[in-house]
């Protein structure tokens, strides 16, 4: 998630900040803890980030890619104390943010070169959006109409005008297929035919050892194809 062009990180600790800030009922500044702290307070600062359970993509949206922001809550001197105890508080009654007890690890306090404290860890579920692109604008009005049918006839035949029988011929793509007769001759029906756009029409012709493809004109009476035997 993004807010005003910010990142998923950084919109995760500003909306983290916001809610402290009400629960603490004081100002929580962001940085890490420090050896010699001025304020006395508390300090919040994004420390880790963790993998969060991902959903499986489908069609030509993506889903968000999700994680956990966690961040470090600790006090900076003894008016902090009262304070985490109103953010403890809070966390635990409306349950917003989910904290853990983990934050007295002494390698972790020797990280950052100051003594332990009293502190709290607060995850943040964040995500990065993969937008979807924007269709382009419909410049005109949409006008449907139904496309014609219409039926193929025609031959095969080869080099000699030697009618082909038993050869399959299909319009691929939509199960329509014949078988050619003894006079090589053969009839699809149900073709789709946009007389506004006409265009040729591809069959596929197997038989005879023979596999080949012809674009016909379908305004044609007695389509005829020649199949040229395979040269070796």
């Amino acid at each position: 998630m993004t807010t005003h062009g910010r990142g998923p990180i950084e919109t995760a600790t500003a909306e983290l900040v916001a809610w402290v800030t009400t629960a603490a009922g004081e100002p929580v500044p962001v940085g890490p803890p420090r050896a010699c702290d001025d304020a006395d307070g508390l300090t919040l600062w994004p420390m880790e980030l963790r993998p969060a359970r991902q959903t499986r993509s489908s069609g030509a949206v993506r889903e968000p890619y999700r994680f956990t922001v966690r961040h470090l809550l600790c006090v900076t001197g003894p008016a902090g104390l009262p304070r985490l105890d109103r953010v403890l508080t809070a966390a635990t009654s409306d349950g917003s943010y989910p904290v853990v007890l983990e934050a007295g690890d002494p390698p972790l306090w020797a990280a950052f070169g100051t003594a332990p404290r009293p502190a709290l860890l607060i995850d943040v579920a964040a995500q990065v959006d993969h937008p979807t692109p924007a269709a382009p604008p419909v410049l005109q009005p949409l006008r449907l109409r139904q496309l014609d049918v219409r039926s193929l006839s025609g031959r095969v035949v080869g080099p000699q005008e030697q009618p082909l029988a038993a050869m399959r011929v299909e319009l691929p793509g939509t199960g329509s297929a014949t078988r050619t007769d003894t006079e090589g001759r053969f009839l699809i029906v149900g073709v789709p035919h946009d007389p506004e756009h006409p265009s040729p029409v591809r069959l596929r012709l197997t038989g005879r050892g023979l596999v080949l493809t012809a674009d016909v004109d379908p305004a044609e009476d007695d389509i005829v194809i020649v199949c040229a035997p395979p040269t070796h």
